[in-house]
């Protein structure tokens, strides 16, 4: 069994006490965030703690989720709403159910919240870029937008329907709206930002880049499990959304080259999430013969998640390059550098910013060259070692979200309270 290369503790931060004091005391603070509930939602989960340490009155608006189904919660110093919503749409008329629901809730519990506690910033945090229809409400009170800005939404939709269209324009449309209303911008990462500053016409002043670092005293390294090698020497990693836009059909197209086509039998993969594409991936993954190679977890508790993370000798993220992936941050690329992975993915700009060393880098949805890279990775345990605890320095050093809370103090600070 190969070594992990770390040590079985937290994932220690160079970064001591970055907020100090209260800076935000008395401020109220509403975030809405439609697609996920928290604290499921870790970015969202983390600036709403942060916030709340920071001195202000935190409240949330989220939807409810398996084990997430109580209307109210409050944990460590935030007031968690949730609210029902229809399962996702599918097609134009799903969508248009899905979000109205959304908007009539999030409405609803929005001004509840603003009468029982108030709040004089509300953070919006897509997608959809609808969210600054409920800001617009509170706007003669005083309460000023913020776009936090998670997914470039036009790209998003060309990215899983493969066309552009009357609905691609809307979403253009609504986006700039968003930014339009915005009084400051918070981006996940550079590219984002350039979005915001040219077509979203932000002022550079307005604009924060806000990473969706992990939270490293969260991450626990454990005592790998052989048993989920299945029996086999070497353990390959996934963890995320089982989407149509996250490429698992690619990866599980490596698979059958490695597993059919290369020979090795010696190679257990483990995927660990959930997502609408589930069911279809676990029939195709039957389809290829790789039943007995490939495990399904589905959405699991972090204690899974850090079993697999802890045991896995390489890491991948197949995600497609297109425009969407190209400029986004992948949240398991961090996750992975955090557990001193060395990772395998496709050549995206932001992949590369954010894994530089740790990382090889396969062609453009070659899921051939995608596999020989992954065995060449698992041939060399010293490449193995160099590029882990490359990743886990480049976290701990400069992505993790210790280094984010000072701008998103700042963000705040710049955006201020009332007109």
């Amino acid at each position: 069994m190969a070594d992990s290369g770390m040590p079985l503790a937290v994932v220690s931060s160079s970064v001591e006490n970055p907020l100090t004091g209260e800076p935000l005391k008395g401020r109220k603070v509403l975030i809405v965030v439609e697609n996920l509930p928290v604290p499921f939602d870790r970015r969202v989960w983390q600036e709403a703690t942060t916030l709340a340490r920071a001195g202000a009155v935190v409240s949330v608006i989220c939807p409810k989720n398996k084990g997430y189904e109580e209307s109210y919660q409050f944990l460590d110093g935030v007031h968690i709403h949730r609210h029902p919503l229809p399962p996702e749409g599918d097609g134009a008329v799903g969508y248009l159910i899905e979000y109205a629901s959304a908007l009539f809730w999030e409405t609803l519990l929005a001004w509840s919240i603003f009468f029982r506690r108030g709040f004089d910033t509300l953070q919006g945090c897509n997608p959809p870029d609808l969210i600054f229809l409920i800001a617009w409400q509170f706007k003669l009170f005083g309460v000023r937008f913020i776009f936090d800005h998670h997914d470039i939404n036009p790209e998003l939709y060309e990215a899983k329907y493969g066309k552009r269209g009357f609905f691609w324009k809307l979403l253009c449309r609504l986006e700039k709206i968003s930014f339009a209303s915005a009084r400051v911008v918070i981006s996940t990462n550079d590219s984002y930002r350039a979005v915001a500053l040219g077509r979203g016409g932000k002022t550079p002043d307005d604009v924060f880049v806000v990473r969706s670092g992990p939270n490293l005293e969260r991450l626990r390294c454990q005592e790998p499990r052989p048993a989920l090698k299945n029996g086999r020497q070497y353990l390959v990693g996934y963890v995320g959304v089982m989407g149509q836009q996250e490429g698992i059909d690619l990866l599980l197209e490596a698979v059958r080259i490695i597993v059919h086509e290369r020979g090795r039998r010696d190679i257990q993969f483990c995927l660990v999430g959930g997502g609408p594409s589930l069911a279809f991936l676990q029939a195709l993954s039957e389809e290829l013969g790789l039943a007995e190679y490939v495990t399904f977890t589905g959405r699991a508790p972090d204690e899974t998640l850090f079993a697999v993370l802890s045991t896995s000798d390489v890491c991948v993220n197949p995600d497609r390059v297109n425009p969407m992936n190209d400029l986004s941050t992948m949240n398991k690329i961090l996750e992975y550098m955090a557990f001193a992975k060395p990772i395998v993915q496709f050549e995206v700009k932001e992949g590369r910013y954010s894994a530089e060393e740790a990382s090889l880098y396969a062609a453009a949805n070659d899921a051939a060259d995608f596999a020989d890279k992954v065995l060449a990775l698992l041939a060399d345990e010293q490449d193995r070692r160099r590029r882990g605890e490359f990743g886990r320095k480049r976290v701990r050093e400069a992505l993790s979200w210790e280094h984010q809370i000072p701008t998103l103090i700042a963000a705040y600070e710049r955006c201020g309270a009332g007109r």
